[in-house]
């Protein structure tokens, strides 16, 4: 990092406030109901959203729809391969974590009423890594979401979308006693307070991960995480506002 001024230049030459370039590619698998491709920066996800005609059995004959969502990284996503979870017989903690987040942050901004007694699985699928993969994945699912939905309701299967609010989600980091958001790799594996948050359209807080990875953080900082982050998360709900319009 470098200052110029009272602005702090990182690496890549953004400001500490600046989100990666962001790249929104709609319909990007023939077969799903709903699906994107969503960049931030090199961090490259497939979220698809499907529709299934039935909900879990906790769930039959009450009237009301279930979305879930798995999660999964390819061998190469990173700068060394992985093996795939599945040769290895079970999920790691780390996916069972990131996919039960992105699960439970949409079911936040869901009417589950009005989707009926269907499931809409959400999958995210990370084809590059380069730090906020859970981040883009609850951002890039929900636009996913949305278009799915769209088709459900131009089959007449539901009268509106139910979508209560947009939802999206930001990395927020300490690194050489500066906050910033949308941490890269090497920002992130350098970072003294690691971030993530997930917020409404209108504000509203959904999650709040946040660990002092070094060295304890105060009320302060946690202000300015959250002043941060929300000025980054107003910018990606403007993306997905443009994109589907609204939530009717």
């Amino acid at each position: 990092m470098t200052e110029l001024g009272n602005k702090t230049m990182r690496k890549d030459g953004r400001r500490r406030d600046q989100l990666r370039p962001i790249k929104v590619t709609r319909n990007f698998i023939k077969y799903a109901e709903g699906s994107v491709l969503m960049e931030m920066g090199d961090t490259k996800v497939i979220c698809t959203a499907s529709v299934e005609e039935k909900v879990p059995s906790f769930l039959k004959d009450k009237g009301q729809g279930w979305v879930t969502a798995e999660y999964a990284m390819l061998p190469r996503a990173t700068h060394d391969r992985s093996p795939r979870e599945a040769v290895k017989g079970k999920q790691g903690g780390r996916t069972l974590e990131i996919q039960r987040l992105v699960g439970r942050s949409l079911r936040a901004v869901l009417d589950m009423t009005q989707l009926g007694e269907r499931t809409i699985w959400i999958d995210c699928d990370v084809i590059q890594a380069d730090g906020g993969t859970r981040t883009a994945s609850i951002t890039g699912a929900f636009i996913a979401l949305a278009d799915a939905c769209a088709v459900l309701k131009k089959k007449d299967l539901i009268k509106q979308r139910p979508m209560l609010d947009y939802l999206a989600a930001v990395s927020v980091g300490k690194i050489g006693g500066r906050a910033m958001v949308d941490l890269a790799y090497d920002e992130d594996s350098a970072a003294e307070v690691d971030l993530n948050l997930v917020m409404t359209g209108s504000g509203r807080f959904v999650e709040i991960q946040g660990t002092a990875e070094r060295y304890p953080f105060d009320r302060k900082d946690l202000d300015e995480f959250m002043s941060l982050g929300w000025q980054a998360i107003e910018q990606l709900v403007n993306l997905q506002k443009n994109l589907i319009g609204k939530l009717d």
